[in-house]
């Protein structure tokens, strides 16, 4: 049976300090069983008080809030009021449950979560490998004028359960910031604890989670040596804040320093002067998380490549230095062909790869072969090259509904974008705006987390196994 989760459950679960813990009562069978959980730098701490009368205890921990596949820790005398999990992995949240026995039958405590503190001693390509696959929750945290600005409803601890249950193991959250800043950077502190909200619930869901600084209104598309100062100076201080805010998560919160870098409306093959500057963001994101200490200090980072594109970032991306060693994980982001993945202008080329049945509504020049080099260039160099985790922040096709209702054609770029990535240590991290009608991208209900296309989403779960 699914437990009823305490209001209070996760406020502090998740903050990975000494002093996390939480605490969940039940009341059944004449007895009330009140369980808390306190994570410190060696072991997780159960402690629990008891009403009325119990003749057995049996403590149980998973590792996430569903009681269904739980494993049991320990069997205890009716007078125990305490267990020491010394089991426990830093950094990974568990939730446990005290089962009690009394005269009417077998129940539980509703559950408490916490985590051992500290960071776990993972490389890069060690933790990206426990991420796939990835979701987006695209066009909401980084909406401007407001966060559901763009469409959608506000971000919930159900959408991030429901990502969870559909098989999803990390969730990216692109924020904005700059629009609740002041003129000298100062992040509004209501807004700052309205971020650290949704990454609780995502947390809370037991999903890694990415954050970042999105588009923001473009104020970093304009790589220049003329606006490299202002640019550096202001990614200093927003992220010298957002650090400090998290500096006590745990290793289940990774920080993304910009989105797709790129001079404003130029797309072509970037400058020696773009490059130089779009590297220098990723230098002065690296330094400024790293110089606010705590959890911070060994954190893993994620940067970018030029416009996270494929080609660009296998050519002119510098790796940053950095006072961690193999923290360091490198973004790119895939939508190729455009005209199928996400110009809806027209539905002109609606299908894709070699299951394709009309050469004029297709676009072979993306195909299979392509999507396997691409992968294989992000792998040769930075996964084999360097050891260092790649995150495809980004892929989907839009809904075709008209001309594709079975959705065969999305279905099966999904598929294959998925799997290449996976198959190579790629992260995928599907882009979901949250629209879920024709021509859009998303695939759940934003209020509820239930699943609009499952079929797609079951595709792209699978592949990434």
């Amino acid at each position: 049976m699914k437990s009823l989760i305490s209001a209070v459950l996760f406020i502090l679960a998740l903050c990975a300090g000494p002093l996390a813990h939480a605490q969940g009562c039940a009341t059944s069978g004449g007895a009330t069983v009140c369980l808390t959980a306190t994570g410190t730098s060696s072991n997780v701490q159960l402690s629990w008080t008891v009403s009325g009368t119990v003749t057995g205890l049996q403590v149980y921990r998973d590792t996430d809030s569903d009681a269904n596949g739980r494993g049991r820790l320990a069997v205890l005398s009716a007078s125990a009021r305490s267990y020491t999990d010394s089991s426990a992995v830093s950094g990974t949240p568990y939730w446990y449950w005290v089962k009690f026995t009394t005269g009417s039958g077998s129940y539980n405590s509703n559950p408490a979560a916490t985590a051992r503190a500290g960071m776990r001693n993972l490389t890069s390509l060690q933790l990206s490998a426990n991420m796939s696959p990835g979701w987006n929750l695209g066009n909401t945290l980084e909406s401007i004028g407001g966060e559901t600005n763009w469409g959608n409803p506000l971000a919930n601890q159900a959408i991030m359960n429901g990502i969870k249950a559909a098989g999803f193991k990390s969730i990216r959250i692109p924020v904005s910031w700059k629009q609740y800043a002041d003129a000298n950077d100062n992040i509004s502190a209501t807004w700052m604890a309205r971020v650290t909200d949704v990454v609780n619930y995502a947390r809370s869901a037991g999903l890694y989670t990415i954050i970042n600084i999105h588009w923001d209104g473009g104020w970093m598309n304009q790589p220049t040596y003329a606006q490299q100062a202002t640019i550096n100076a202001r990614i200093t201080k927003f992220w010298t804040q957002i650090a400090n805010n998290f500096k006590t998560y745990d290793d289940y919160l990774l920080f993304a320093g910009t989105n797709e870098v790129m001079m404003e409306n130029d797309w072509g093959t970037p400058t020696v002067e773009y490059c130089t500057v779009q590297n220098s963001f990723n230098q002065t994101f690296v330094n400024a998380v790293r110089a606010t200490g705590g959890y911070n200090a060994s954190r893993h980072l994620v940067v970018q490549g030029f416009n996270t594109n494929v080609d660009h970032t296998y050519n002119f991306f510098t790796v940053p230095s950095d006072s961690a060693t193999k923290k360091l994980m490198v973004e790119m982001h895939y939508y190729d062909p455009y005209n199928f993945t996400l110009n809806t202008d027209n539905d002109t080329i609606w299908q894709w790869g070699n299951i394709a049945t009309s050469a004029s509504n297709t676009e072979t020049w993306a195909n299979e072969s392509y999507v396997d080099a691409q992968m294989n260039k992000m792998k040769s160099r930075f996964i084999d090259g360097l050891g260092m985790g790649v995150i495809m922040g980004e892929y989907s096709a839009a809904l075709r509904n008209n001309v594709d209702s079975a959705q065969k054609y999305r279905t099966y770029w999904d598929q294959y974008i998925t799997r290449a990535a996976f198959s190579r240590g790629v992260v995928p991290v599907y882009w979901d705006a949250g629209y879920t009608g024709d021509h859009g991208s998303g695939l759940f209900n934003r209020s509820t987390g239930a699943q609009v296309h499952s079929g797609v989403i079951s595709t792209i779960v699978n592949a990434a196994k």
